[in-house]
């Protein structure tokens, strides 16, 4: 046993996850930074001993269901998924393309939701970022729009205009690739697309951003 499944031992019914334990952990997220704002205390399991923040697994597969049920409430056209984050790049954009939302990876162009001059204009009715830092323009914009926004937070993140918090490893390649096929799948699921006990058909590797070979 991993020290980081003794970590969780006995404290979650694994019968209760949508994943079994062991693919939150292999994936990574769980593991935050080693800083932990006040907003994300709460989310906070325990601290390792190398002064990383672990983040309760519970409540990370607990808001991955809110999430899914708060955006299958909307038009799929009306809901725009935001990931400056290399390696979010890859995952939101099939999160978005498999359940018909609007991707913007990469960078995001000031205006997009606040000037209708612009060729980037677009008006969501809901955003969900990966990353309240390095997603700032359009957690701002979002804000000044009144548009509400679901965010993965990690332990370092602040939660200041995030309607909805998914507490994740919003850093980590395979973390967010296993974070955004969870997201995927239930939205699929809430919407009757998919059947309760259905695969996806999809595996980690094909949400991971692909790393560069020599």
């Amino acid at each position: 046993m991993s020290t980081d499944q003794e970590l969780f031992e006995g404290t979650i019914d694994e019968n209760e996850l949508l994943v079994p334990l062991d693919d939150y952990l292999t994936s990574g997220v769980h593991i935050g930074t080693t800083v932990a704002t006040k907003q994300m205390e709460p989310f906070i399991y325990r601290v390792r001993n190398d002064g990383l923040y672990v983040l309760d697994i519970k409540k990370t597969d607990e808001r991955i269901r809110q999430a899914a049920k708060m955006l299958a409430l909307y038009d799929p056209e009306d809901v725009v998924v935001v990931s400056q984050r290399q390696y979010g790049t890859v995952p939101s954009s099939k999160f978005a393309r498999l359940c018909g939302f609007k991707a913007i990876p990469g960078r995001f162009v000031p205006g997009t939701f606040t000037n209708p001059q612009s060729k980037y204009f677009t008006e969501p009715s809901i955003v969900f970022i990966n990353d309240p830092k390095s997603d700032k323009q359009a957690l701002d914009e979002a804000r000044r729009m009144n548009i509400p926004v679901i965010a993965l937070c990690d332990s370092d993140n602040t939660t200041a205009y995030v309607d909805l918090a998914i507490p994740a490893n919003n850093k980590g390649r395979r973390a967010l690739a296993r974070v955004y096929l969870l997201l995927s799948r239930q939205v699929l699921r809430e919407r009757n697309e998919l059947g309760e006990n259905e695969p996806l058909g999809l595996e980690l590797d094909d949400f991971a951003f692909k790393l560069l070979r020599n």
